[in-house]
């Protein structure tokens, strides 16, 4: 057992290793895991969170990395998280951070760390919502969450991130009409990034078109920019952050930011009850009260849902 005290102590002076272990305590859903939020939980509510997502191949990494380096010029301490596919072998990450962002690996400003999805679908892993606290109790700044690549109805990051940024490309065959079933409405900033390729100002003028044909915008409503950049040379980063800021500053003004975050807050408080619903339903197999609802259902006494009802009610008393 680690002094979970200690390790925030740790964490909040900057120390990697605290940190790093303190995630470690989420993913591997430690005893120590409540513990661990308690402690966290008066140190949180700093952090600017964004969210990074796209189709594989439209340069999240790159796009990540120039963002950290755009950030640290301001003086701004950044956390990463790199949600990666799982490994079918071990359950890790098949993707490195230190691979993918190394010129930031040796910066005590910067702190990375890849988590695997481990089959939890939607572009985000199981842990992010309590991993994202511990880094913004880390002190951090601005949190940037990269998704693995995702498809038109993965778009779990709008409900994690205070801002979401959507990645395109030129180049990528029939991208936007594949993408804007689902990850063109969750946008607060787009970014057609690899500029310098051939067909980036068609892609950016037909993201305009899809983004009119949206739903109205009233007055002084926010509409999400067009931001193209050459992430790999870091052309238009400054462009992307200026939008960031400038969504933030239209969040913040409107009281729109503090309404996402208590969002958030319920979300994750309902996902917590749920699955310790579900685990106390799972510890029920064999149990003689699930054998007696099912008797009943069989001998037609009894429909499902209100099995289910009764099934509730009684772990609910008990």
């Amino acid at each position: 057992m680690q002094d979970v005290s200690t390790l925030v102590a740790q964490a909040r002076e900057g120390r990697p290793r605290a940190v790093a272990r303190l995630i470690s305590l989420v993913e591997g859903a430690s005893p120590q895991l409540r513990e661990v939020m308690a402690a966290l939980a008066p140190l949180t509510g700093g952090a600017y969170v964004v969210g990074l997502t796209g189709s594989p191949g439209v340069g999240k990494s790159t796009s990540t990395s120039a963002l950290v380096t755009a950030y640290r010029k301001q003086g701004k301490r950044v956390g990463v998280l790199a949600v990666d596919p799982s490994s079918p072998f071990s359950g890790g990450a098949l993707l490195g951070d230190r691979v993918r962002m190394s010129d930031h690996a040796s910066d005590p400003g910067v702190y990375i760390r890849s988590m695997a999805t481990r089959g939890h679908l939607g572009g985000l892993a199981w842990a992010a919502p309590q991993a994202i606290r511990v880094l913004d109790a880390a002190g951090c700044d601005v949190i940037l969450v990269e998704t693995v690549g995702v498809g038109q109805s993965e778009v779990e990051i709008a409900s994690q991130a205070d801002t979401s940024v959507v990645l395109l490309a030129p180049g990528m065959g029939d991208g936007i009409q594949a993408a804007k079933a689902g990850i063109l409405e969750i946008g607060d900033v787009y970014v057609v990034n690899k500029a310098d390729r051939d067909g980036a100002d068609a892609t950016a003028r037909e993201l305009n078109h899809m983004l009119g044909l949206g739903e109205s915008r009233g007055p002084g409503d926010w509409r999400p920019p067009i931001v193209k950049t050459v992430a790999a040379r870091s052309e238009g980063v400054d462009e992307v952050v200026e939008a960031l800021e400038k969504h933030r500053a239209w969040m913040e003004e409107r009281g729109v930011l503090a309404e996402r975050r208590r969002a958030r807050a319920a979300r994750e408080v309902e996902t917590i009850a749920v699955t310790a619903l579900r685990e106390r339903i799972g510890d029920l197999h064999g149990d003689r009260r699930l054998s007696a609802l099912a008797e009943r259902i069989v001998a037609g006494e009894l429909d499902p849902y209100r099995a289910a009802d009764e099934l509730v009610e009684g772990l609910t008393r008990s």
